[in-house]
């Protein structure tokens, strides 16, 4: 690696950070608009860190399941907050099938093959994974549900940066169900802690924990935890987040249980998750 292909930090902290990328062979440009190609030694270095949070979830009681890639469109309006959070980032799938254009230039769109409901490359699986909550969980013996998915997601971006804010990116996403406000309250605050042990003595990051505003919160939560990292240039930038979903997608995806009393109600559910791109909406000064 020559010096001369790295920018100093205190000439363009911008440029730094892409050259190093560049120089490390992490990643480079696809032909797909705003994707990156991970490269062997970056998929290498999230392989690394997959394999460290996957125990640690499981050490604290969580399975891995999967689940869809295409969400039924009707499922994000189900959650009014969670549809007003995501609609503008939604990739939509109309068709499902091509075929020859008449002129013989290639191919098109088989006008014939229009999807009765259209499917949204999944943002984010709340909906589906509740979806499926409400035919697992028929009673508190199935509680507390605790699932971890392994999978990429697609939101659509007009400004993206390596590993900071790509199109499609890798990340894990964990989905569980609780009897009590107060059990998911504490499996949120734990999973923070999960994320800020990794940071801090696994990445070697120093992070702040702490509560995301009311306008900043996780569309459909009734509150998000943070931990946000100090970049080298004094900005802040989010590394992982977990959120108490109260009942809201509990309602509506109607996911109930029958509790000792006999009595039906319906589960709290919490969410969290890190990725293996940075959150680049809330790069920030502090």
């Amino acid at each position: 690696m020559s010096d001369k292909a790295i920018t100093k930090r205190e000439e363009d902290y911008s440029k730094w950070y892409l050259d190093i990328i560049k120089q490390a062979d992490l990643a480079e440009h696809s032909s797909v608009r705003g994707c990156m190609i991970i490269k062997p030694y970056g998929y290498a270095i999230w392989e690394k860190m997959q394999k460290v949070l996957d125990k640690m979830f499981k050490d604290t009681g969580h399975e891995n399941a999967y689940f869809p890639l295409l969400i039924p469109k009707s499922f994000l309006s189900k959650e009014a907050d969670h549809v007003e959070g995501f609609a503008k980032e939604c990739a939509v799938v109309t068709h499902h099938r091509l075929k020859a254009d008449p002129d013989g230039s290639g191919l098109i769109v088989d006008p014939e093959a229009k999807l009765s409901e259209e499917f949204v490359i999944r943002p984010t699986s709340e909906t589906i994974i509740y979806d499926t909550f409400s035919r697992w969980i028929t009673s508190y013996r199935d509680l507390p549900l605790l699932i971890n998915q392994w999978a990429n997601v697609m939101r659509w971006e007009m400004r993206t940066r390596f590993f900071l804010r790509t199109t499609e990116f890798l990340w894990q996403e964990g989905h569980t169900a609780h009897c009590t406000n107060e059990e998911a309250t504490e499996e949120v605050e734990k999973m923070l802690k999960v994320y800020t042990d990794f940071a801090e003595n696994f990445l070697a990051v120093s992070v702040i924990p702490g509560l995301k505003s009311e306008s900043e919160k996780f569309a459909g939560a009734d509150y998000t935890y943070t931990i946000e990292g100090v970049m080298q240039d004094g900005k802040a930038l989010q590394m992982g987040t977990s959120h108490n979903l109260g009942q809201n997608f509990a309602k509506a995806f109607d996911v109930t249980f029958v509790d000792k009393d006999g009595e039906r109600k319906h589960v709290f559910n919490t969410s969290w998750g890190g990725k293996y791109t940075y959150d680049w909406r809330t790069y920030y000064e502090p």
